[in-house]
């Protein structure tokens, strides 16, 4: 009988061709293993990482972000602030077609922004100052605003989740809360509908008709130039066989190599190990705020006081000090509002007898606790089976549910009681360069029913954050900054678990990677 590991290793070798014709295929395809299995394609529905890199490389933006967070033209040729700050009138430049040869116009990029905005924290915020979205003519849109937004650029150009991608109108106009099938970009690849197996394989060719900027790529902004013909997505669950595939050259890149593979990948001379994302990934706890027993802010505080951030943080990374950070701030540490709260509940050596009666005053009575857990995410995975033993040690009623990545993104948009289909926490990490700010931040944000998944709901928090966005001066930013966060510290929205890195592994016949929050096609070349 054959194994699970058997299975997919003849899965793997079936991607190559034989020996004598390697060479020129090596030449025109980039074969990559992602972070997890893509389910959902639609970007703007989903923050879920791996989509947004499949967003990026099919769809391009209006602005990127280059290495210094500074927002670049990227479809735009440039833009004119007017009125005082009220218009925005953006040109879009020379040649710019989707991937069924339809142009690219203003009308499509107004669609797309609208769309986006729907369901992205920053972009709700941004629409609620628009007041008016104009296409003035084919390649010339504005957006005429009730109130100055000083983060436009930076909102047009938002890295990692929910990126305001352009699409075309058609596919525009789809209601936000439902969900895109057909992907027509307009970026430097195509995505092949008819080689796409959910969870299994992705497949991308390149797109003739782009047309790249000619400075260079520089994360999210630059000349976007595809040397590939195709570039294929390979799923593979299993590490050791992920592993094996990557050193006998049979995948090219890792993007997400398990911590435990690390140094047996820096002994290969055949293999890059880089830091991936250089800006890390924050962990998180999340808590559906919604429905007992964490409709309770008690109860959350109480959970908040007994994490011990080192176990989580040590098991990601097979504990390799140089590969994580602690972390008790609710943005990310190392960026401007990455504070510990005055507030701060957080300890690094919490007492577990403490938790348990903060846990009894709290009133919690013995609800039912439903973590569900991807048990194909080595990066997440352990984080619920942490989080399960300690709510175990405190007594709560709590059933760890693990499944696929993609089954748990489809559950965790349920609303229902977790008697009927719903979870109670779930565990995920974000992109530090996404969260950097309290108004990009989705798990501390307070929007309720319109916010991110498990719905905490805080009109305090939201006023500070439309403050944060209007405010004129940096030192007025960092003070409403400090003031959300010590919200967050007392009403726990979710439990920051510390900042790590997880390390990328590529075949060093590959160069050009471009660094950044995704695995960017662009730029890649074989010697």
């Amino acid at each position: 009988m054959l194994s699970r590991r058997t299975l997919l290793q003849a899965a793997t070798a079936s991607l190559l061709p034989a020996p004598a014709l390697a060479q020129p295929e090596r030449m025109r395809i980039l074969k990559l293993v992602p972070q997890a299995a893509l389910t959902i394609l639609d970007p703007i529905w989903t923050t879920a990482a791996v989509t947004q890199n499949h967003g990026y490389t099919v769809f391009d933006t209006l602005y990127g972000l280059d290495a210094d967070f500074t927002p670049r033209p990227q479809m735009a040729a440039g833009h004119q602030v007017q009125d005082d700050g009220l218009a925005w009138r953006i040109r879009l430049r020379d040649g710019l077609r989707f991937h069924d040869g339809a142009p690219v116009r203003a009308i499509d990029c107004i669609a797309s922004l609208k769309r986006w905005a729907a369901r992205d924290t920053l972009g709700q915020l941004l629409a609620a100052s628009v007041d008016e979205w104009q296409a003035e003519d084919d390649r010339t849109l504005v957006i005429r605003l009730k109130r100055r937004f000083p983060l436009m650029l930076f909102a047009l150009a938002k890295p990692a989740t929910n990126v305001p991608f352009i699409m075309p109108e058609r596919l525009a106009a789809t209601d936000p809360t439902n969900q895109l099938t057909e992907m027509v970009g307009s970026g430097p690849y195509r995505f092949v509908a008819d080689e796409f197996l959910a969870g299994q394989r992705a497949v991308y060719a390149r797109f003739d008709g782009y047309v790249p900027r000619q400075e260079a790529p520089n994360r999210t902004s630059g000349g976007k130039v595809a040397h590939f013909e195709r570039v294929e997505w390979n799923a593979i669950p299993d590490a050791a066989t992920a592993l094996a595939a990557l050193q006998n050259g049979e995948v090219d890149w890792w993007e997400q190599a398990l911590a435990d593979t690390v140094p047996l990948l820096k002994s290969n001379r055949s293999i890059v190990v880089g830091n991936g994302d250089p800006n890390g990934y924050v962990g998180l706890i999340r808590f559906n705020a919604s429905q007992p027993p964490f409709n309770n802010p008690k109860l959350r505080a109480a959970i908040l006081s007994a994490v011990d951030q080192s176990d989580y943080m040590a098991t990601v990374t097979n504990a390799d000090p140089s590969a994580y950070r602690l972390c008790q701030s609710f943005l990310p540490c190392g960026t401007p509002y990455g504070q510990t709260p005055a507030a701060n509940r957080m300890s690094d050596a919490p007492s577990i007898e403490r938790a348990r009666a903060l846990v009894k005053e709290s009133g919690y009575a013995g609800e039912k606790v439903v973590i569900i857990n991807p048990a194909d995410f080595p990066s997440i995975r352990p984080m619920g089976q942490i989080t399960y033993d300690l709510l175990q040690k405190l007594g709560l009623n709590v059933e760890l549910v693990e499944t696929d990545w993609g089954s748990l993104l489809q559950r965790r948009a349920s609303r229902e009681p977790v008697d009927k289909g719903g979870w109670s926490i779930f565990h995920t990490w974000w992109q530090a360069i996404g969260i950097t700010t309290p108004a990009t931040s989705g798990y501390i944000r307070g929007q309720g029913a319109s916010g991110w998944f498990g719905w905490y709901a805080n009109d305090t928090v939201e006023d500070l954050t439309r403050q944060w966005v209007a405010a004129d001066t940096e030192d007025e930013r960092v003070r409403l900054a400090a003031a959300i966060q010590n919200i967050a510290a007392v009403d726990v929205p979710a439990v920051p678990l510390g900042v790590f890195f997880i390390r990328t592994a590529y075949r060093s016949d590959l160069t050009g990677l471009v660094e950044g929050c995704a695995p960017f096609p662009w730029g890649i070349r074989r010697v």
